[in-house]
């Protein structure tokens, strides 16, 4: 199993869920960027998305080495509110890459 992706979810670790509901939106556009095209792109390293019915944001870990800060800021964030973060599992299609470096 890869530990090379954090799942942090829309709850807190005593299961209230955290508000504003669009947090996770709101953290990805603060690392997207607009492309030539002029269309807002996620960085690739983080995802938001749906679990289980739950929204989640997905990190890859690699971004750790790409922006620290960036990184730091998302792990912060998530140990501020106390979020639930835990080990990506998901393989395939599902799971989030690292970019090649």
């Amino acid at each position: 199993m890869s530990d090379d992706r954090v799942v942090i979810h829309g709850t807190r670790e005593d299961g209230s869920k955290l508000r504003p509901g669009d947090w996770i939106e709101r953290l990805s556009s603060t690392l997207a960027s607009f492309s030539s095209d002029r269309r807002l792109r996620y960085n690739v390293s983080v995802k938001p998305c749906m679990i289980d019915g739950q929204k989640c944001l997905v990190v890859a870990r690699c971004l750790a080495e790409v922006d620290p800060q960036a990184y730091q800021f998302i792990m912060a964030f998530a140990e501020s509110n106390r979020l639930r973060v835990q080990i990506d599992r998901r393989q395939g299609e599902r799971a989030l890459a690292c970019p090649a470096a």
